[in-house]
């Protein structure tokens, strides 16, 4: 059964490029582009991993992950967080609210596949 991967990005040409790829190699994705939609569809989805960028209008991704994790049935689901804003302190921000790996933008498919495919590992 193919994982499921939830992507949460405002930018129409990241969310498409990181749901193309995604699916290319054989997951199953479901996108956001609006962080507010982010918990009520991670419950109805249940995903395998989540993609979260954190500059999103209206809600940061540091607090939806944050909000991701005090969730019984969506805590232990990996967050690989993604943001151009990388400013001293930004990883340990995004860390301490429960991501399990970071990357800045503008995101390479290899390192972006190799970090999905980590976090997915059983």
């Amino acid at each position: 059964m193919a994982k499921r991967i939830l992507v949460v990005e405002d930018n129409d040409l990241n969310r498409k490029l990181f749901c193309d790829v995604l699916k290319a190699n054989g997951f199953e994705v479901v996108p956001v582009a609006d962080g507010q939609n982010v918990l009520a569809t991670a419950k109805r989805f249940a995903p395998d991993l989540v993609i979260m960028d954190i500059q999103l209008p209206n809600v940061s991704g540091i607090d939806l992950i944050a909000e991701l994790k005090a969730k019984p049935d969506l805590a232990a689901v990996p967050v690989l967080a993604v943001t151009a804003y990388a400013g001293k302190g930004d990883e340990e921000r995004i860390r301490d609210a429960g991501a399990a790996d970071y990357l800045a933008k503008p995101v390479s498919i290899g390192p972006f596949m190799a970090a999905v495919r980590a976090l997915l590992q059983d």
